[in-house]
């Protein structure tokens, strides 16, 4: 009999996996409009259909890239999603430009796809990824409350 494939995880871990993964409604997850400010270099702002306002960073949103090149580096480097890399412990580091893309795209009716200037363009951000990863207070604090309430 093959162990293959199987994970032991924590009561911990499985009750933030189910949080993470708790269906939510379609209108929670429906862009009403989608402002990406290129030429302000801030970042995108999504007012959803259901009120809700996000807004994150360029610099986030290059951190948090989705594509599974991004993810398993992450994984790897033991960052969280939107969490920036380990600063260089090198006496000069190089000079690395603020995330910003070159541009933006709908990936038909659920998703965004942005063109990096550092050349970086696989990631595509569903609707559901944006609104789950939302960085505004309110949901900051709900993810910290349910993640407090495991432990």
């Amino acid at each position: 009999m093959s162990h293959e494939g199987i994970r032991y995880i924590s009561k911990e871990e499985q009750a933030r996996d189910e949080h993470e993964s708790r269906p939510l409604p379609r209108i929670a997850m429906t862009p009403a409009k989608v402002r990406v400010l290129l030429t302000e270099g801030k970042g995108l702002e999504i007012e959803w259909q259901d009120g809700h306002q996000s807004a994150w960073s360029f610099a986030w949103l290059r951190d948090a890239c989705p594509c599974a090149t991004c993810v398993e580096e992450r994984k790897n480097e033991g960052r969280k999603i939107g969490q920036p890399k380990a600063k260089s412990a090198d006496l000069l580091p190089m000079y690395q430009p603020p995330a910003k893309p070159a541009g933006a795209q709908p990936v038909g009716r659920y998703a965004l796809q942005f063109n990096w200037l550092d050349g970086h363009a696989s990631g595509i951000y569903s609707w559901e990824f944006l609104r789950r990863n939302c960085t505004c207070a309110e949901c900051s604090f709900a993810t910290a409350e349910a993640g407090s309430l495991l432990h």
